[in-house]
C-alpha cells in the first residue's frame, strides 16, 4: 500500500508544475474558506466584470478606446440596475408583504384540508397521521418565522456595509474592465515560473466561466419573465413575486425548481382550491421547468457545462455547504474546475509516459 501511494505521489507531483498547481489550489481554497466574507465585494465585482467584458470588447471592435467603452458600459449597466430597482423592487416588496400577511390564513386552509382527508380517503390515511403532519408543519412555520425575524433584526447592522459595497463594487468593476490587461500581467508576474499547468487550467476555465455567468443571467431573465407572464395570464396572485422566485431558482440546478414548487402550489391552492385552475398552474409551471431544462440550458450552456447531473448535484451540495450562496452560484464552474484539474494532472502523466518511451 505504501509503495502504491509512493508511486502515485511520484507520478503526480514529481514535476514542479504539478506542485505549483497544487499549492495554488490549496492557497485559493484556504483564502476563500477563512476569509470568504472579506472578499465578497471582490467576488461580486469579478462576476459583474465577466458579465460586462463582452459588450466592452464589442465596443472596442467598433473603434472606441478601452476606457471610453468601459465608462459607457458601466453607465448603461448602472442605469439598468437603478431602473429595475425603482420599477420592480417596490412591487415585489408589496407582494411579499401581502403574502406574509396571508400566510397564516393559507396555513389554516391547508390544515383544514388535511384534517378532512381521512373523511374522503379513510382507507389511505387516518386522523393520527394527519395530526402528526399538521403539528410538524406548524412547528416548521413557527421556526421559519423566528428565523426570518432574527435575520431581519441582525441584518440592520449590515446596512452600512451594503452601502460601502454599493460604492466599492462599481469602482472595482470599472478598473477591472479598464485595466484588464495590466491586472492580468501583474497576476502572471506574481506566479512562479513553473506555471504551465496553471496556464492550462486557466485557459480551459476562463471562457467557461464567462459563458456560464452570461448564460446564467440570461436564463434567470428568460425563465423569470416567462413565469411572470404565464402567472399573470392565469390571474395567479403574487405573479411578479412568484415569477421572480422561479427565475432565481435556476441558480440552484435541480434543487431550486423543487423548492420553488412549494410556494407556487401553495398560492395556487389557496386561491383556486383543488380545481382545474390549480392543475393548470401546476402544468404550466412544469412546462416552463421542462423547457428550461431541455431547451434553454442546452442552448445557453453547451460550451460551459459538460458534466453529468450527478456531479452537478454533488457540487451544489458540497460547495454550497462550504461557501453558502456563492458556493451554490459557482457550483458548476467549480465542478468544471475540478474536472480541469484532473485533466491537467492526467495530461501531465501522459506527457511523462510519452517522454519516457521516447
Amino acid at each position: 500500500m505504501f509503495e502504491y501511494l509512493k508511486s502515485w505521489y511520484t507520478r503526480k507531483f514529481s514535476d514542479p508544475h504539478s506542485v505549483t498547481l497544487l499549492l495554488m489550489l490549496l492557497f485559493s481554497a484556504a483564502l476563500f474558506y477563512f476569509f470568504g466574507a472579506l472578499v465578497i465585494p471582490v467576488l461580486v465585482a469579478i462576476v459583474i466584470a465577466y458579465l460586462l467584458d463582452w459588450p466592452v470588447c464589442r465596443m472596442e471592435q467598433l473603434g472606441l478606446g478601452r476606457t471610453a467603452a468601459t465608462a459607457l458600459v458601466m453607465v448603461l449597466f448602472i442605469s439598468l440596475v437603478l431602473g429595475l430597482t425603482i420599477g420592480i423592487i417596490p412591487t415585489l416588496w408589496k407582494q411579499l408583504s401581502n403574502l406574509v400577511q396571508e400566510t397564516p390564513s393559507m396555513v389554516e386552509q391547508g390544515k383544514f384540508w388535511l384534517l378532512h382527508l381521512p373523511e374522503e380517503y379513510p382507507t389511505l390515511i387516518n386522523a393520527d397521521q394527519v395530526k402528526v403532519v399538521v403539528n410538524t408543519v406548524e412547528a416548521k412555520v413557527i421556526e421559519f418565522g423566528q428565523k426570518v425575524l432574527s435575520v431581519s433584526l441582525t441584518s440592520l447592522k449590515d446596512v452600512i456595509a451594503w452601502l460601502i459595497y454599493l460604492i466599492l463594487v462599481p469602482l472595482l468593476v470599472f478598473f477591472m474592465l479598464k485595466d484588464k490587461t495590466e491586472l492580468t500581467q501583474s497576476v502572471v508576474q506574481v506566479l512562479p515560473k513553473q506555471r504551465r499547468l496553471i496556464s492550462q487550467v486557466w485557459h480551459e476555465m476562463d471562457q467557461q466561466i464567462m459563458n456560464y455567468i452570461r448564460g446564467k443571467v440570461f436564463e434567470i431573465i428568460i425563465v423569470g419573465v416567462a413565469s411572470v407572464i404565464a402567472f399573470s395570464i392565469m390571474d395567479l396572485r403574487y405573479a411578479a413575486l412568484l415569477g421572480t422566485l422561479v427565475g432565481l431558482s435556476v441558480l440552484i440546478p435541480f434543487v431550486g425548481a423543487a423548492l420553488v414548487t412549494i410556494p407556487v402550489a401553495a398560492v395556487a391552492m389557496f386561491q383556486f382550491g383543488i380545481e382545474a385552475q390549480f392543475w393548470t398552474v401546476i402544468i404550466v409551471y412544469g412546462i416552463i421547468q421542462a423547457l428550461d431544462g431541455n431547451v434553454l440550458v442546452p442552448l445557453l450552456f453547451s460550451e460551459a457545462v459538460d458534466l453529468n447531473p450527478v456531479f452537478i448535484i454533488v457540487a451544489v451540495l458540497f460547495f454550497g455547504g462550504l461557501w453558502g450562496f456563492w458556493g451554490v452560484f459557482f457550483a458548476i464552474p467549480l465542478a468544471s474546475l475540478v474536472k480541469a484539474l484532473l485533466n491537467a494532472w492526467s495530461t501531465q502523466r501522459d506527457t511523462d509516459v510519452q517522454s519516457c518511451q521516447s
